[in-house]
């Protein structure tokens, strides 16, 4: 088998999170019904929804496709809310950190997900996931 080979830590020290991050965050409330979340997830293409506090708006935890597809085979979505079911954690790393703290953090946590936030206003200003690190990865095997 010939594979390009890349030397994977120097790929991922030389980027920050920033350059790799998608931008925006998708959130709700912690009582907006799963079947609702279901939907935000399938209409955007994403894996995970942020869920915050209703009462100020800060992170309350983060419903993945996996906390989903988990809470589906217990009961009917819409008896379900975001908060009861915010199972992953909201880890979070810093825009400027590189994307090779991004992929230990997550493989300490086991997290495929990590909230990009701003030091300075503590908001999540985006999200990086694991095929954020693949697609990196991908580009950098190419040159």
């Amino acid at each position: 088998m010939s594979a390009a080979r890349i030397d994977s830590d120097s790929a991922l020290d030389t980027i920050t999170v920033r350059e790799a991050m998608h931008e925006g965050v998708l959130s709700c409330p912690t009582d907006t019904p799963l079947s609702t979340v279901a939907e935000l997830m399938a209409g955007n293409g994403v894996h995970c929804i942020v869920v915050t506090d209703a009462g100020d708006a800060s992170v309350w935890g983060v419903v993945s496709d996996l906390d989903l597809v988990a809470a589906a085979g217990v009961r009917d979505l819409d008896a379900q809310s975001a908060g009861g079911s915010a199972a992953t954690p909201a880890l979070a790393i810093a825009p400027d950190d590189t994307l090779q703290r991004a992929a230990q953090v997550m493989t300490e946590h086991a997290a495929t997900h990590l909230l990009v936030v701003e030091e300075t206003s503590g908001r999540p200003v985006g999200v990086v996931s694991t095929l954020d690190v693949a697609r990196v990865l991908a580009e950098r095997s190419r040159r």
